[in-house]
């Protein structure tokens, strides 16, 4: 006998909560069938919120169950409680299992935000035989737009899958097989640390060419002069060429007239390996002494030595000057901030997401 859409829609909610994909995930109606040798009383079963919806009537469930072919569903003598039928047995939640529903599962992208659930479920009614139905949403329980639909076969799935131009209502469907759609996604995530690494890395050494100095300074030095002179000199200027102006068109260091050049490339890298090496050797010879090295902070700094007309080399951070129009010449510009990507909050396929179709909302 052939029922009518409301009948169907009843008779599809019920077989769907003792369904083979739904029944085995369900914790609440896995203790109800426990309870009565599998029987569940259709008082409980009206206050599923979508058998609410569609009907409270206990005349009615059990009209539709007589009228099932699947005749997945028993029906007890007083006609007051039904159980799935014990011939019918549940699958074992196997690594095989798990599989094959996998395989038969798809992901379809393009429905609207504001879409509900029925009209999803509408739009896929003649594409096959559809167990179970997942929308897909953000932390904040929004829809995204796609969902995971597992097919009664996996011959179906592809089918589906394989079927050019869907939409849905005017707008085209992205479909893929959920394995291939996570291949995806992985490869996307991968590339998108790769790039988010190089971009780091470029940031890193624009900000490392923005922010380090070194530098050579020659002239009539006094050997006390050390790297608070150059804070004297700079902190009120800027800017070499703003420190000159100060001091009559000279740049002075302890009112002395000095030269100022910039060491770049491989001559920079070799005097700061010099440094370096120096300052280690220096900082060995003290713990031999068996003398604690403590640092004061920022403003702690060693003094580097040199002939009273020699050359006096200074490493160390740049120290940032406020020009107005002259920061990119002296390498003192603020960093670059690095733009916050858009996260694509997709789960992993090995995290069991909550399903949405038929929710029970107990």
């Amino acid at each position: 006998m052939k029922m009518a859409a409301l009948e169907v829609k009843i008779c599809h909610q019920i077989e769907y909560y003792f369904g083979d994909f739904h029944l085995p995930r369900d914790k609440f109606l896995k203790e109800q069938i426990k309870l009565d040798e599998g029987r569940v009383p259709l008082e409980i079963m009206i206050k599923f919120n979508r058998l609410n919806r569609l009907t409270t009537d206990f005349n009615v469930i059990v009209e539709v169950l007589h009228k099932s072919k699947a005749k997945l569903m028993e029906i007890s003598e007083d006609k007051t409680k039904v159980r799935r039928s014990p011939s019918k047995h549940l699958p074992d939640m196997t690594d095989e299992y798990k599989n094959h529903v996998k395989n038969r599962s798809v992901y379809i992208k393009g429905f609207p935000t504001d879409a509900g659930f029925d009209d999803i479920k509408e739009s896929l009614d003649d594409k096959g035989q559809v167990l179970n139905i997942q929308m897909r949403r953000t932390l904040h329980k929004a829809f995204k737009g796609s969902v995971f639909a597992v097919f009664d076969s996996i011959e179906s799935a592809k089918n589906f899958v394989e079927t050019p131009g869907q939409k849905y209502k005017d707008t085209d469907l992205l479909i893929l097989l959920k394995e291939d759609y996570f291949t995806k996604k992985n490869k996307e995530r991968k590339q998108n640390k790769m790039d988010a690494k190089l971009r780091a890395k470029q940031e890193q050494e624009e900000k490392q060419k923005k922010d380090w100095l070194l530098a050579e300074i020659s002239g009539d030095l006094d050997d006390q002069m050390c790297r608070e002179d150059l804070h004297t000199l700079f902190s009120n200027h800027g800017s070499t060429d703003k420190a000159k102006e100060a001091n009559n068109g000279n740049l002075q260091l302890r009112n002395k007239e000095v030269t100022w050049e910039v060491l770049e490339g491989d001559v920079e890298k070799e005097a700061l390996k010099k440094i370096i090496e120096d300052q280690q050797e220096s900082l060995n010879k003290w713990k031999s002494k068996g003398r604690r090295f403590k640092g004061k902070g920022k403003g702690n700094t060693a003094t580097q030595a040199g002939s009273a007309k020699g050359k006096v080399q200074f490493q160390g951070k740049k120290t940032k000057f406020d020009s107005d129009d002259e920061r990119d010449e002296n390498g003192a510009s603020g960093a670059v901030k690095r733009a916050r990507e858009e996260r694509d909050e997709e789960e992993p396929p090995s995290k069991q997401q909550k399903t949405e179709n038929h929710a029970r909302d107990q």
